[in-house]
């Protein structure tokens, strides 16, 4: 008896709540009439009682509204309304908090009956926090998760607080195919992504035209970047000090792997069962990023102390190239540089890194329909579109990211474009097998590299070595 009753409430609760999130969530619209009275007791496996029941709750509630004769109507929201509110968490240093409160206020406007709060945490502990609250019951009903997110989740084993969803209208065709691999795990789409950028080179025009350079005759080769790399270098002074640069190396791993990339290397081998760090491609591509430094002398040495020293000296007018990313070009609106983006070159392979950002929905959250429906509107035309109008980042949905029409000369570069083959040659940290630790072994090593007190040899070995010994242990539960 007891578990018929139980049975009983379990219907009679989701029925009330898939109801009800379906109107707060806008797929029922104001004006919209439910489903009669016996084709919801069929559907919810509840009787007609119980359905009468519900129904008169949500027009206590001020949701629907009886009409004789004819059933049950959405009800268009009162002007005074108690919302049904739903937690969103940002990370601190995310480059879209401005307009992230525009697409709330838009998407409040567009669903009455849901308020969102917003919630920013500081982006160290961001994903240890978030599995925190999630796992305490304190929220967010739905976060925003990059690619570097997703791989920490997946490191600490918390992808079980994530409730996977895949929205209707917006799939790859629709977007770019790998940013949706980036963030499916066994064949399930953990999270929906909303933006991206792969690495890209930013020039100074101003320094490109000093030099003689026209960048119609584009950066092909390794051998190109330091040709140009040369000519926009500034001879020293009569105290030895270099005041320009041709290029500024960065040792954020957002950035130098794109050279191991270029030159056909791999971190680890196609079934991610060992490290191939100390392949002779690898040592190559990092033996050019030490010589850009010490040998050529033009980058700055000590460019490997911040990871993004190297956008530092851009925007300060002392170099004329860095690796960057459309997320970082946000930065250089308003002020006075003449800036714009190039193809990153190759040496074996036309390749690239690639970085993404995603929505994903608590699984512990009881408003997950209102959570997706979020998503689906921060997917759509109007959000996306926003997103581009304000902002260098790139929009997920290709017809906005595509749209020249959107485009702003006080804001994007001139080809900004760049992304779209870019796109096509990009590599994700998880693509390529790289996890916490790796990054962790590898920034230890290459400091003797990036020093110049150790070959790229030596140190590509003990990468090697110790990123095939985490691999052991993890393989042995150790």
């Amino acid at each position: 008896m007891l578990r018929r009753r139980n049975l009983f409430q379990e219907r009679y609760n989701h029925f009330l709540t898939e109801l009800k999130n379906e109107i707060l969530s806008g797929s029922l619209k104001p004006g919209e009439f439910i489903l009669p009275e016996n084709t919801l007791s069929e559907k919810y496996k509840i009787s007609r009682v119980s359905v009468r029941k519900v129904l008169a709750q949500l027009v206590e509630e001020g949701l629907i509204e009886k009409i004789a004769g004819k059933g049950n109507r959405v009800k268009p929201p009162a002007e005074e309304i108690d919302r049904q509110t739903i937690t969103l968490a940002w990370f601190s240093e995310s480059y879209e908090n401005d307009v992230l409160q525009t697409i709330i206020e838009r998407f409040e406007a567009n669903h009455p009956y849901v308020k969102v709060d917003l919630i920013i945490l500081t982006s160290g502990q961001y994903v240890t926090k978030l599995a925190s609250m999630i796992e305490q019951g304190e929220g967010p009903d739905l976060f925003f998760m990059s690619d570097s997110h997703l791989r920490q989740f997946y490191e600490i084993d918390k992808l079980g607080l994530i409730e996977p969803y895949e929205p209707s209208q917006f799939a790859p065709g629709q977007s770019y195919g790998k940013l949706f691999d980036i963030f499916t795990v066994d064949g399930t789409l953990i999270s929906v992504p909303i933006h991206f950028s792969p690495i890209v080179i930013c020039y100074n025009k101003d320094m490109f035209e000093a030099a003689g350079i026209d960048r119609s005759d584009p950066i092909r080769t390794w051998d190109d970047l330091l040709e140009v790399a040369k000519a926009c270098t500034a001879e020293p002074n009569e105290d030895g000090v270099i005041d320009q640069y041709g290029f500024c190396f960065s040792s954020s791993t957002n950035r130098w792997p794109a050279f191991l990339l270029q030159n056909g290397a791999r971190f680890v081998s196609d079934d991610k069962s060992r490290s191939v760090f100390g392949d002779e491609r690898n040592v190559e591509a990092l033996q050019f990023c030490n010589d850009l430094m010490y040998k050529h002398q033009v980058s700055p040495i000590y460019s490997h102390s911040s990871s993004y020293l190297a956008e530092q000296i851009f925007k300060r007018k002392r170099c004329a190239m860095i690796l960057s990313t459309y997320y970082f070009m946000n930065e250089f609106r308003g002020m006075d540089l003449r800036w714009d983006v190039l193809p990153v070159p190759k040496n074996r392979e036309k390749a690239t890194l690639l970085l993404c950002g995603s929505l994903a929905v608590s699984k512990h959250s009881d408003k997950i329909k209102v959570a997706q429906s979020f998503i689906d509107y921060f997917v759509g035309d109007e959000a996306q579109t926003l997103l581009k109008r304000t902002g260098c980042t790139i929009p997920a949905l290709r017809s906005v990211a595509e749209d020249d029409s959107l485009l702003n000369p006080d804001i994007h570069p001139e080809h900004y474009n760049t992304f779209i083959d870019a796109v096509e040659h990009s590599y994700s940290h998880l693509e390529l097998g790289i996890t916490n630790k790796y990054i962790s072994i590898m920034h230890d090593e290459l400091h003797m590299l990036w020093a110049n007190m150790d070959t790229a040899e030596d140190v590509c070995r003990r990468i090697e070595e110790r990123m095939n010994r985490a691999l052991a242990h993890r393989s042995v539960g150790v």
